[in-house]
């Protein structure tokens, strides 16, 4: 009686274990995709932006088709990227072809002076900290989420379950380098 008693609550105890190790899983993985669904939102309102930003200047330099189709370009593959790396890559592509469309932005002071102009650089200004800020959240609940599911004896059961790692949403090696300053 006693031995089947002691098996009845070890059984117990492990099925209460896994239930708490599974529910703490499902809860950082739910929480690490709406961390991915807040940057899609913001990437989504930068898509939106770039064409208005993109008509706006070439009314004032109809010349630079060029820097216009890079931009486009990377926004489109931006758009249909698919897995977080290419995410990532597309993602650091546009930002540098935004910065070669404000440099041509910076020949033209009567578009800098612009009110549309400078509203919808104003814009794209708030959505990039929006979107560093999203990064940030989604990086730190990949964090915690990886972090549970290499931890022993979580990673014992979460492989078990098919949970798998996630990647983080890092920047391009360009990026990271320190600019320089020239007077």
């Amino acid at each position: 009686m006693n031995i089947g008693l002691i098996l009845l609550i070890v059984v117990v105890v492990i099925a209460g274990w896994a239930i708490l190790v599974f529910n703490g899983l499902v809860t950082l993985k739910n929480r690490t995709d709406e961390a991915w669904s807040d940057i899609d939102v913001q990437l989504k309102r930068r898509y939106d932006l770039i064409p208005n930003i993109i008509e706006t200047v070439k009314g004032y330099a109809a010349h630079e088709s060029g820097t216009f189709q890079k931009v486009t370009e990377a926004r489109n593959m931006a758009m249909g990227a698919k897995t977080m790396a290419e995410h990532a890559q597309s993602e650091n592509m546009l930002s540098e072809t935004l910065k070669s469309l404000f440099a041509v932005a910076e020949a033209y002071p009567e578009l800098k002076a612009n009110t549309n102009f400078l509203h919808l650089q104003q814009e794209l200004a708030d959505t990039e900290d929006k979107i560093q800020a999203s990064r940030r959240f989604y990086n730190g609940n990949v964090r915690d989420f990886n972090t549970k599911l290499q931890v022993f004896p979580t990673n014992l059961i979460g492989g078990m379950l098919g949970f798998t790692k996630r990647d983080f949403f890092e920047i391009a090696e360009a990026e990271k380098a320190v600019p320089q300053v020239k007077f």
